[in-house]
């Protein structure tokens, strides 16, 4: 395939010649015109000489300081157009495609599960038993405004109206009209209220449409394939979020905050489904019942419609009490929050009553829609998940100790802390002293397990507790929700996050479930969330993943032993130096044994609208994820074999000790990495609303992952993705290995995936744009490294290429080849931009510079299709 397909070639030059006339509108001919031969210079620059790129970079450093920004805001808008006409051209070749027959689909899995014997019994319990979450977070990589987002979502419905045959030019030109003239970049950041809310948007936008739907067919094709269907309410994916939950490192998160988002959560759901029985009661006007409920509702005429407002008055009773909660007035104690089994039950009763009466058909519509949703959303929409770090815990007990005279709780042992906290948490007193004063940030912990234990359980999700490394830190959240007054066993998470509390994840989950009292706290399951962000940052990318490969295997091996469930909850990010990749293809690369059933992921920022913004494409993405569980469930690949386990081994380390030796202990590499991204003006960005530092006056140490990732992807070297990964494979190659990687990579999906990623973000990255910010913005002593760096990435292309045996990246990937390819000479301009617009702001500070370099990360961001 050549060029793009010719219909998603037509919508883009259609967006950008409508983007075009309105930019000439406003701004005349003139700088139209300078837009274009800026344009078409990157094309040439791209694919021509030298002189050609020349004349762009004159060009472009030829604009004045007030057309820095419209030129800027030009190509980021082209972009985001582009990102829409590629995601409708998705959803259109699924639809002319059956995608029935694709190698990943749902039914071929189902076949092939057949055919290896499994019975459809098991296979449907299989189903019935999944519990996949996916978790939306409060990591705001998210660039584009919510006011922004939802023009593009009407844009999408014109080029749907277009393939139709309507006539949506004029709207579709209304709604670029209106996108030029809004500022792409939000004037304050989102506070976590808005980004919760952002989260439930994509509910009722496409989510909403989208299960059901989905549920629908997955019934369906299993009845077709296995003989058997799935019950109504079984849903195997749900929903959780971290929006306005996450507190680690974001002082803006409250307990406030948090008991706000859970009353609003609840309100968003009982909303969506008050407009759903409305529907449903217009529908359902037959007066023919069964006995069941002719009982229920007298002599009503109609029945149906009868019960259905009784469910609506429920439900209206529900908003009402929250509203009274959230304005702190005074609770109607007549009118509590309705359950999911409250508002399930009278809709399967209008559900039997129809069948019973021979109205099959009217059953299998809207009716059944509200009651696969709320199989999947029950009455709370999400459940909200609370993470806190384990240093803000040990905090308490530290001020408890002081304050009871028992020394310093940060200063006993391992053994200590948990003798004194197993001894409290069968203890019949009361822990907290009444007459006590404990600090502000203690206060904010004990008010947030206040909110915890007094909430709904359905409502929340795990408490996930941030750099877990002992089994201390988990027994101290148990008891700190317990003296707070909790009635039920919440689920409490460590999360492994560095490379060394990977290695000792085993040891810590063994201490704990070695405690009986902790073994039965349990009920039989363990959740164990493991860090991707993190990891990788601290160790590089292919130390990070073989050691979150070893801590699942080991974690695996030691639930089993002591006979208990583990859910791993994975922590992935959108790009792959934050473990991002196709989801189903990770999930398969998973240790055997350690996706039994259930699992647990993150999605994050951008990439919820990418997989779950339009309908069509959620149902995709939903069918995938559930497909994937299944496979590795009851398909899952054998173990890697002792001499591939060797290998990854011996190139894990080498690749560890080179990206340390460069990240930790290269003493030019801060301030090469501080010269050459715009790592400092990121905190200008207004993202979200967590700090981009952990600590206000930390290092590199201490910044987010996410500006890391950032960082590193604006300036197209991509570093965190791949820097100790081309030591490895080059040491590997030159010791004659060669042989057994090809081994690997052919048999081995966990290797397989790790080396299709690695090419992935290696065709992203272009050493020519890196070298072109170093030569505005490093000096002479710096460039040294920067060289070494540029050098090194080449060696991991050719290493990439050896073991995959092609000339060239993404030879078995031409789409995404081509749509980096289409974007280069768009996103160019912006890099050459941002290049000097860093250099002119950090000589002579203005603001104008400033608007104009947030709008050229932005820009950047939606040509690479990521933030962080």
């Amino acid at each position: 395939m050549n060029d793009l397909h010719e219909a998603l070639r037509d919508d883009v030059r259609m967006l950008g010649g409508s983007l075009g006339q309105t930019i000439e509108k406003h701004l005349g001919k003139d700088f139209l015109d300078k837009v274009e031969r800026v344009r078409k210079l990157a094309k040439a620059g791209r694919h021509g000489t030298e002189s050609d790129r020349a004349s762009l970079l004159t060009e472009l450093k030829g604009l004045s300081e007030d057309e820095m920004l419209p030129v800027a805001r030009a190509f980021t808008q082209f972009l985001n157009l582009a990102n829409i006409a590629e995601e409708h051209h998705r959803v259109r070749r699924h639809q002319e495609i059956c995608d029935l027959e694709a190698a990943d689909s749902y039914v071929q899995l189902l076949k092939k599960l057949k055919g290896d014997g499994l019975a459809a019994e098991k296979i449907v319990q299989t189903l019935v038993e999944m519990q996949v979450d996916l978790v939306l977070t409060a990591h705001p990589t998210e660039v584009n405004r919510r006011t922004l987002i939802q023009k593009y979502d009407s844009i999408t419905d014109c080029l749907r109206g277009l393939d139709r045959g309507e006539s949506s030019q004029h709207r579709l030109n209304e709604l670029i009209s209106q996108i030029w003239h809004t500022n792409e970049i939000r004037h304050v950041r989102p506070t976590p209220i808005d980004e919760a809310k952002w989260g439930f948007a994509v509910i009722e936008n496409s989510l909403w449409e989208a299960v059901p739907a989905f549920l629908k067919r997955l019934d369906e094709q299993t009845r077709a394939i296995l003989g058997q269907g799935l019950p109504l309410e079984c849903s195997p994916i749900r929903f959780a979020s971290w929006m306005g939950g996450d507190r680690d490192g974001n002082p803006n998160v409250t307990a406030t905050v948090t008991e706000e988002v859970l009353m609003l959560s609840r309100w968003m759901a009982a909303d969506l489904y008050i407009r759903d029985i409305d529907a449903l009661r217009a529908e359902l006007s037959m007066h023919a019942c069964n006995h069941e409920l002719r009982a229920r509702v007298g002599d009503a005429a109609e029945p149906y419609r009868h019960l259905l407002g009784e469910v609506r008055d429920a439900l209206m009773c529900t908003q009402s009490w929250i509203k009274q909660h959230l304005s702190q007035q005074g609770l109607d104690s007549h009118c509590p929050m309705l359950t999911s089994e409250e508002l399930l039950e009278p809709l399967l009763l209008c559900h039997r009553s129809l069948l019973e009466c021979g109205m099959d058909i009217i059953a299998e519509g809207p009716l059944e829609d509200i009651i696969r949703r709320i199989g999947c959303f029950g009455t709370t929409l999400v459940r909200l998940d609370i993470r806190q770090s384990s240093d803000r815990h040990a905090q308490v007990f530290e001020e408890i100790s002081q304050f009871y005279g028992l020394g310093s709780y940060t200063q006993w042992t391992e053994e200590g802390k948990q003798a004194f906290l197993l001894k409290e948490l069968q203890s019949k007193r009361p822990l907290i002293p009444r007459d006590w004063n404990p600090s502000a940030e203690v206060q904010e912990v004990l008010d947030t397990c206040k909110v915890v234990a007094t909430a709904d359980p359905a409502a929340l999700g795990s408490y996930v507790i941030s750099m877990a490394s002992h089994p201390s830190d988990v027994l101290s959240v148990i008891l700190l929700l317990r003296e707070m007054g909790i009635k039920h066993d919440i689920r409490v998470v460590p999360l492994f996050e560095t490379l060394d509390d990977l290695d000792n994840a085993r040891n810590c989950i063994d201490a704990l479930l070695s405690v009986s009292w902790y073994k039965q706290y349990t009920h039989g399951h363990q959740e164990v969330m493991i860090g991707y962000s993190d990891s990788s940052k601290d160790a590089g990318q292919l130390a990070a993943a073989w050691g979150q490969f070893k801590a699942q295997e080991a974690l695996t091996e030691v639930c089993q032993a002591y006979n208990v469930h583990l859910t791993l909850f994975h922590g992935r990010g959108g790009t792959v130096g934050r473990g991002g990749g196709p989801s189903h293809t990770a999930i398969l690369a998973q240790p055997p044994g350690s996706v039994d059933r259930s699992l647990r992921v993150t999605e994050q920022g951008e990439m919820i609208r990418f997989k779950f913004g339009i309908p069509e494409l959620a149902i995709r993405n939903l069918e995938l994820y559930t497909g994937a569980v299944l496979a590795a469930t009851l398909s899952p690949e054998p173990s890697p074999q002792h001499v591939w386990r060797d290998q990854m081994e011996k190139m894990a380390q080498t690749g560890f000790n080179a990206y340390r030796s460069v990240v930790r202990h290269d003493p030019q590499f801060v301030a090469y990495f501080r010269a050459v991204t715009p790592e400092q003006e990121l905190s200008k960005l207004p993202l979200g609303s967590r700090p981009a530092k952990r600590k206000a006056d930390g290092g590199v140490e201490s910044l987010r992952a996410i500006p890391w990732i950032f960082a590193w992807t604006q300036i197209r070297l991509m570093l965190p993705a791949w820097l100790g990964s081309d030591t490895a494979l080059e040491t590997a190659v030159r010791d004659n290995e060669l042989p057994v990687l090809h081994e690997m990579y052919a048999q081995w999906p966990f290797f397989r995936s790790y080396v299709d990623m690695l090419e992935m973000v290696l065709a992203k990255s272009d050493t020519r744009l890196t070298e072109y910010y170093e030569s505005r913005l490093v000096s002479e002593e710096l460039k040294v490294l920067g060289s070494s760096l540029r050098h090194r990435l080449t060696i991991a292309v050719e290493k990439v290429l050896e073991i995959k045996q092609c000339e060239q990246l993404l030879v078995g990937n031409p789409v995404i080849q081509q749509s980096i390819d289409v974007r280069n000479p768009y996103i160019d301009p912006l890099h050459f931009l941002q290049a000097e617009l860093l250099y002119r702001d950090r000589n002579h500070p203005d603001q104008r510079l400033e608007q104009a370099l947030m709008v050229t990360m932005a820009g950047i961001s939606a040509g690479m299709r990521n933030t962080g």
